[in-house]
């Protein structure tokens, strides 16, 4: 249930602010509403977060089109 009112207060924000009601602005919920609940779990701080976030897009940049994306791609030399 957190899930579900996460995302539809995310969304109900979202048309309030007049954005689109398509795919980019779902995605963009479901991530704040995701983010949120991290967030509020406090079990990951905002930086391990940030962190976190950067090491799979360093790995994502770092895998070959067509393979499956692995964490360890995006690690530091």
């Amino acid at each position: 249930m957190q899930w579900s009112d996460a995302l539809g207060a995310e969304l109900r924000r979202a048309a309030e602010r007049g954005e689109a009601d398509d795919q980019t602005t779902y995605y963009a919920a479901a991530l704040a509403a995701l983010e949120g609940l991290i967030a509020a779990d406090g079990r990951v701080s905002p930086g391990g977060l940030s962190s976190r976030t950067e090491q799979w897009r360093r790995a994502y940049l770092n895998t070959p089109h067509g393979k499956p994306v692995k964490l360890s791609a995006g690690s530091k030399a």
